[in-house]
């Protein structure tokens, strides 16, 4: 009787509708939430200070420095996206996180140095948006005074009431069932980064 070898493995993850190579849920990300998701992060609240910014600077400085900083986002994007993968960049192990990559590529007290600084500018981010926020209710509140009372009434207007609606409407925002549909998906994410300092 001749001895026959028969080959009974299973390759799961090569060719699934559901799983990808790793054995996590397929991503379900398209080009638009993609491109969306590189807009907010890349320009962010801080577009709307940039023609003060330009101006400050001149015309020949401006775009000169607004030039520099979009080769330095460009030169970071392609070191984080080499960090994707560990070891192999095709069939590697997947970095599904910033610590994952750290973790991956520096290791020990490094990773606890770059979370402690991650950690630290969220909070100074969600501070910055919160005051921001509140500082630019107040100028409205302020301004819809003066239109119907005149410029010379007294208008004040306390931040605090602000701050604290905006800091209800974050948790709202963010505990609720509304950001697993897709209309939300594209808010909930900078909700959910303000929802610290809550």
């Amino acid at each position: 009787m001749a001895d026959h070898v028969v080959d009974v493995s299973i390759n799961v993850y090569g060719e699934s509708n559901i799983f990808d190579d790793d054995g996590r849920l397929k991503r379900t990300g398209t080009v638009w939430t993609a491109s969306a998701h590189i807009i907010t992060a890349v320009i962010g609240s801080g577009v709307l200070s940039l023609a003060w910014a330009t101006a400050q600077l001149g015309w020949v400085a401006g775009p000169t420095v607004l030039l520099l900083f979009s080769f330095v986002t460009y030169y970071t994007s392609t070191l984080l996206s080499d960090c994707y993968r560990t070891s192999d960049q095709v069939t590697g192990t997947r970095n599904y996180t910033y610590m994952d990559a750290v973790r991956a590529n520096l290791g020990g007290v490094k990773v606890k140095i770059c979370g402690m600084m991650q950690y630290v500018n969220l909070v100074g981010v969600a501070i910055g948006y919160t005051i921001a926020s509140s500082i630019s209710m107040v100028a409205v509140k302020t301004s819809n005074c003066f239109y119907k009372h005149g410029h010379y009434a007294a208008c004040n207007v306390s931040s605090t009431q602000y701050m604290i609606m905006f800091g209800v409407v974050e948790i709202i925002v963010t505990n609720s069932r509304f950001c697993g549909f897709r209309l939300w998906q594209l808010l909930c994410p900078s909700l959910n980064l303000r929802l610290v300092l809550v």
